[in-house]
Parts: structure tokens; C-alpha cells; sequence
């Protein structure tokens, strides 16, 4: 992604969510499965530690920036 705050406009919190789970989801079935054990391993790691240990993107706040008024031409 070129400009990672484009798609931060507009009210897509759902499909931020969405994104985020799906991925984790995905990350951690395949660490399970390459243990040879079932699940996902939700008792055995903390989202947190999740994250920081794999150095997974984590940002997906959505920012309302203030707009900026024009100044009249002169």
C-alpha cells in the first residue's frame, strides 16, 4: 500500500475488523497446525503478545482528521 492513511477516510471500521481477525485467524491456525496440535491457540497466546511476537500490523484505528477551512483570496 503506497499511501497507508488512504483508506483511513470514511467510516470502514467494519471491514478494518474484518481484515484483522481473518489474518489473525490465519496466523495462528498455521503456528498450531506447524506444532501438530488443534485449535487456534487462543489460551496459549495473548492478542498482545500475538502481535509483538510476530510483528503483525496492528494499526487499523480509524482517524477522523479535522478539516481544514480555506483561507478567502485575497
Amino acid at each position: 500500500m503506497p499511501n497507508s492513511g488512504y483508506y483511513r477516510i470514511g467510516n470502514s471500521s467494519r471491514c478494518f475488523t474484518y481484515v484483522k481477525d481473518w489474518v489473525e485467524k490465519k496466523a495462528r491456525r498455521h503456528l498450531m497446525k506447524a506444532r501438530r496440535r488443534q485449535g487456534f491457540g487462543w489460551g496459549r497466546w495473548s492478542r498482545e503478545g500475538f502481535y509483538q511476537k510476530l510483528g503483525l500490523y496492528s494499526d487499523y484505528k480509524i482517524r477522523y482528521y479535522p478539516v481544514q477551512k480555506v483561507s478567502p483570496a485575497r
